[in-house]
């Protein structure tokens, strides 16, 4: 898909996460909102190989979003990928509706893994990628972490177990926006030099602008092509990317705009 393709694709995801947590009247928009380029590259660039009519074929790549509470992204990217129509993205949050506000293994086609439990996401994308070399597969995992999820020391854990058994089939993916629930990442827990952490534990580390396409293409797929080594990936983004008043205020956070604010994001998108 060309690049203007993509840039459309992520101005539409913007639209589905903003109107599905204003009209749920809760969620995570910020923290979904600076992922979406990764996610659009992820499943609209040529990237993952997948099918949405066989949610479990075998061989498919792996996507884990550890950072569950964003789950409206990766719902959105779902929908647009033909998972479920995307008329079912107004049920976000309600009784009875499978899009929970963190996503659920086996309730939703194309979710790998219940996350949302800060930490995990990458020891599950270990035993993953682990279980693609003992079955002799070939399918990539790819695991989206947050900037304040750093602060877990599982995520050190398993970063350790992927460099020891050269999981060069696992590339993890920090959403590095600066921020995380309570105030900016460098206040809470300082994080710095990260990419340097990231390279004395074994692992392969590019940093981006994760909001610049044609970076993030070129990083994933250099990911997917490496040897020896994971990769991680520092994709610098922005909190609450492409809606002016929420970008970098943790205070909407865990906070879905009002409609009235929503109406405002949706006419900065161009979509009013």
């Amino acid at each position: 898909m060309e690049l203007e393709k993509l840039q459309d694709k992520a101005r539409l995801l913007r639209r589905h996460i903003i109107e599905m947590t204003s009209a749920a009247g809760s969620g995570h928009p910020s923290s979904s909102l600076s992922a979406v380029e990764v996610v659009v590259g992820l499943y609209f660039g040529g990237i993952i190989r997948h099918d949405p009519h066989r949610p479990w074929w075998p061989d498919r790549d792996r996507f884990i979003l550890s950072k569950g509470h964003a789950a409206p992204v990766l719902y959105a990217a779902l929908a647009e990928a033909g998972y479920f129509p995307a008329s079912e993205l107004e049920t976000l949050r309600r009784n009875g509706s499978p899009l929970e506000g963190h996503p659920r293994m086996r309730e939703v086609p194309g979710v790998e893994a219940s996350t949302g439990s800060l930490g995990q996401g990458l020891s599950i994308g270990v035993g993953h990628a682990l279980a693609a070399r003992l079955d002799g597969r070939g399918y990539h995992v790819y695991v989206m972490i947050g900037d304040g999820e750093n602060d877990e020391g599982q995520v050190w854990e398993a970063a350790l177990s992927a460099a020891k058994y050269h999981l060069a089939n696992l590339t993890c993916i920090v959403d590095h926006n600066g921020y995380q629930q309570t105030g900016p990442v460098a206040e809470v827990m300082p994080l710095a030099p990260l990419a340097e952490k990231w390279r004395a534990f074994g692992w392969q580390a590019r940093e981006i602008d994760g909001h610049a396409l044609s970076q993030v293409l070129d990083a994933l797929r250099a990911a997917r092509d490496a040897h020896g080594q994971p990769m991680v990936i520092l994709a610098r983004t922005v909190k609450g990317k492409g809606v002016s008043f929420v970008e970098a205020d943790y205070a909407y956070h865990g906070k879905a705009l009002t409609p009235e604010e929503a109406e405002r994001a949706l006419e900065e998108l161009g979509w009013r």
